[in-house]
């Protein structure tokens, strides 16, 4: 058989293959790369702790807006002071799961595909968040609080810039994960 008859067999049968497979998105190119938006989150996390530390009184709120406060405080423990009474050992617990989730989210983000850019920054967010606490955990034992939220008497628990940008991240994983829902949702109703 002639080289071009050859090729035009194999081109057919690549896109009877093609039309049988599920399209695969490519995987995107170079993915750490949005690992310089965890180094931000963890350098404006540090340096915003830094600053409440050698600016405010433990425990004493500076009021900024009838509903928002600066007040430094040490949480030993996780979100909303989770374990905090507790003798120190949560310390190395919480270390050790910042430790594993940051490896586990950074491997997810090396397989990500080109179109899943929200996914990416989601990732490299909640990572910059995780070692941002990691950080004041090993070097303090306790991690850095100042920003505090409240209506009248009742108060949020205080949080931090990591902790922003773990729940922004959280949230932009849940968008990705309802946009795919729902493009999965049209892809099954477009083909019946």
């Amino acid at each position: 058989m002639p080289k071009a008859e050859t090729k035009s067999a194999e081109t057919k049968r690549a896109g009877v293959d093609a039309m049988a497979a599920p399209t695969q998105a490519r995987p995107m190119a170079r993915p750490l790369r949005w690992l310089w938006l965890s180094v931000l989150v963890v350098m404006l996390d540090l340096g915003s702790k830094a600053l409440a530390s050698s600016m405010l009184y433990y425990a004493q709120p500076v009021e900024l807006l009838p509903v928002f406060n600066l007040t430094l405080l040490h949480n030993t423990g996780a979100a909303f002071s989770f374990l905090a009474t507790h003798d120190g050992w949560q310390r190395w617990l919480f270390a050790l799961i910042a430790i594993g989730a940051t490896i586990g989210l950074t491997v997810w983000l090396t397989r990500l595909k080109a179109n899943e850019t929200l996914t990416a920054v989601s990732l490299a967010l909640i990572i910059g968040g995780a070692l941002g606490n990691l950080y004041d955990r090993l070097v303090h034992g306790y991690v850095v609080d100042f920003l505090s939220f409240h209506w009248q008497d009742h108060y949020f628990p205080a949080f931090n810039l990591a902790d922003t940008a773990i729940t922004l991240g959280a949230i932009g994983l849940i968008l990705q994960s309802l946009r795919e829902a729902r493009h999965e949702r049209r892809r099954k109703s477009s083909e019946h």
